[in-house]
């Protein structure tokens, strides 16, 4: 039997640098869901974020923190991670207009650097 070939990751800004400040937990948490989005699966952990399309949020909660990384999957068959921070706000607050303007901004990159994909297939 073939395995299905996975979709690569590409880092947009200091998504993985910041990745790598999180609890190791919370790294392997995250690093096993981007797998499973590599493969085209999801995981219960993973919602739409609000007012985007084809981006979602991968939330992990570790010693009463909750941390975030946000990636991309409409954009060819490329994953997409636009950013991983530490939410500080308190439960249900929606997540800062600052994170948001950022998401949105490196959204719009991966935007370039996958019509630039596409340029050169």
């Amino acid at each position: 039997m073939q395995e299905k070939e996975m979709n690569p990751v590409v880092w947009v800004g200091d998504s993985k640098k910041r990745l790598l400040t999180f609890p190791a937990s919370v790294r392997h948490e995250i690093g096993f869901i981007l797998e499973r989005a590599q493969a085209g699966l999801t995981h219960h952990n993973v919602k739409f974020l609000r007012g985007f399309s084809g981006v979602y949020e991968i939330v992990s909660n570790y010693d009463r923190n909750t941390y975030r990384a946000i990636y991309a999957v409409n954009l060819g068959n490329v994953i997409y991670v636009l950013h991983c921070f530490q939410k500080k706000s308190k439960f249900r607050i929606k997540t800062p207009k600052q994170e948001i303007a950022l998401i949105r901004r490196r959204l719009n990159e991966a935007k370039v650097i996958a019509q630039k994909e596409n340029e050169n297939d």
